[in-house]
């Protein structure tokens, strides 16, 4: 049994996408990033560094382990499944997860929090974290257009990449002209451990407003704002 610490966050999706596509069976823990239960001691324990997602592996002592993709690579090295165990195949795999790890998560990340989060705006922030999330999205189209998958067959580099693509409209960022990368988050999509898994949990945007439109977005929004500023919110 697997402890899955999570929000509703593309970084909390990819573990609970990881877990359903490889029929492991977890426990789900949600943590309120809102109120900050991520810093509270307790969970330090388990990830040091205050962020979601972390698990802990029953099956194996307790295990602890934190960081998405390296919860994503022990998972799929406890299977065997979703991350071949040829050495060329493996690295194309671990490429693609290591190329969203420092490159399309970060870049859309930043684009959030200048484009949504931050009240005071800065242009040159926006367009920056913008156009080289843009920029990141069209190395993904030409991959895609040669590829089925990211790395050839479905791996953990679609499960850990694509939660952050779909997210694409909340950071500022148009997907226009990448007919391949837009095939690949409607096939991705379509399979059923994804569209379970990345509802598990709710997504805090969704719990902060059921609303639509601007007022929810603004909600939404602001909401987040105490996340990156470290604020509570109560």
């Amino acid at each position: 049994m697997i402890d899955l610490y999570t929000a509703g966050t593309p970084n909390g999706y990819k573990v609970s996408i990881a877990l359903e596509e490889m029929q492991l069976p977890y426990e789900l823990h949600v943590i309120d990033i809102l109120k900050q239960q991520q810093k509270e001691d307790w969970f330090l324990q388990i990830n040091p560094n205050g962020r979601i997602p972390a698990i802990v592996d029953r099956d194996a002592g307790g295990f602890r382990v934190f960081e998405s993709g390296a919860i994503l690579i022990y998972l799929a090295e406890k299977t065997g499944l979703f991350l071949p165990s040829d050495l060329q195949e493996r690295s194309k795999v671990l490429q693609w997860v290591m190329f969203q790890m420092a490159g399309v998560g970060p870049m859309m990340g930043q684009a959030n929090v200048f484009f949504r989060y931050l009240p005071e705006k800065i242009p040159l922030a926006i367009e920056r974290y913008q156009n080289e999330s843009r920029r990141l999205l069209e190395v993904l189209d030409g991959t895609l257009a040669k590829n089925a998958y990211l790395a050839g067959e479905y791996s953990i580099a679609d499960m850990a990449t694509w939660p952050w693509v779909r997210t694409h409209a909340w950071s500022g960022v148009s997907i226009e002209g990448l007919p391949h990368l837009q095939r690949w988050l409607q096939q991705v999509g379509e399979r059923p451990a994804v569209q379970k898994g990345s509802v598990t949990p709710r997504s805090w945007r969704d719990a902060v407003s059921s609303g639509q439109g601007d007022d929810a977005a603004a909600q939404s929004a602001q909401a987040a704002r105490a996340i990156v500023t470290g604020s509570r919110t109560n």
